[in-house]
């Protein structure tokens, strides 16, 4: 099963650079299902390979100026707050047993699942529906209680289940900011690489790392970064993007039945 988690790294950094995010999305999957991390552990570990796979992967936006330094700071702030929060105190105080379903005991790691799993629901919708978040070609205007607002609720998210969430940041950046997609997407890789490590380093430190695991996946991924954008010089990413979220959707409804019936 692990060959299998090495080669899903790969795909997960080949989503990223192919369709400009989602591929992140994957991570605790991979992590729970084919390397056998609990639920827990494997929501750290996504916020490492996460957090660094984006900041690779957002270089080649700044290099194309294609990052809004403002934005980044003003969604940023209340996103790294609430996830590093998150990590250090609310994650710890989820007790392991949280409640029972007739004979389905709900653990701390089932529950973590189920999140994941109706989080990978709703990122699919957004990746199947045809987009329709105009963008907008005059003056930049921040909406800052909304903005504030989201970017705590994506800490959150973030901080619980250890996914970037970069689905609910771009079209908040696009809609909120008046961002151009592009621009925002690569705002956005920025907005997830900063909360992500920075949640990481939030751990109370009680979770062991496994470091050598960690620099093995991320390395795949970001090597599946550079070959997704290779592909995307060939193949138009948002033809693919409702097939990936196709695949996104029946992995969530896997999660559920998984943690659940076949328990």
């Amino acid at each position: 099963m692990e060959i299998l988690g090495y080669a899903a790294s790969v795909f997960i950094g080949i989503a990223l650079g192919l369709i400009g995010g989602g591929g992140s999305i994957l991570t605790v999957p991979v992590l729970v299902y084919l390397f056998s991390i609990d639920a827990v552990v494997a929501t750290a570990y996504s916020l490492f390979i996460v957090g660094l796979t984006s900041a690779v992967g957002s270089v080649s936006y700044f290099k194309n100026s294609l990052v809004n330094i403002k934005t980044a700071i003003i969604f940023g702030i209340p996103s790294i707050i609430s996830v590093f929060l998150t990590r250090a105190y609310v994650v710890p105080a989820i007790p392991k047993e949280v409640f029972s379903i007739g004979n389905l005991m709900v653990t701390k790691s089932i529950l973590m699942m189920l999140l994941f799993a109706i989080l990978m629901i709703a990122a699919s919708y957004s990746m199947i529906k045809k987009d329709k978040t105009a963008e907008s070609d005059g003056e930049q205007k921040f909406n800052y209680p909304l903005i504030l607002v989201e970017g705590a609720v994506v800490g959150i998210l973030t901080g619980l289940i250890g996914a970037g969430g970069g689905f609910l940041i771009i079209p908040a950046l696009v809609i909120l900011s008046k961002l151009p997609m592009k621009e925002a997407v690569g705002t956005s890789l920025v907005i997830i690489a900063a909360k992500s490590l920075i949640g990481f380093f939030g751990e109370g430190g009680e979770t062991f790392m496994d470091w050598m695991l960690l620099a093995k996946v991320s390395t795949l991924a970001i090597g599946g970064i550079f070959i997704g954008s290779l592909l995307s010089q060939k193949i138009d990413g948002a033809k693919l993007k409702p097939a990936f979220g196709w695949f996104v959707l029946a992995v969530g409804i896997y999660i559920i039945i998984k943690e659940t019936i076949l328990k």
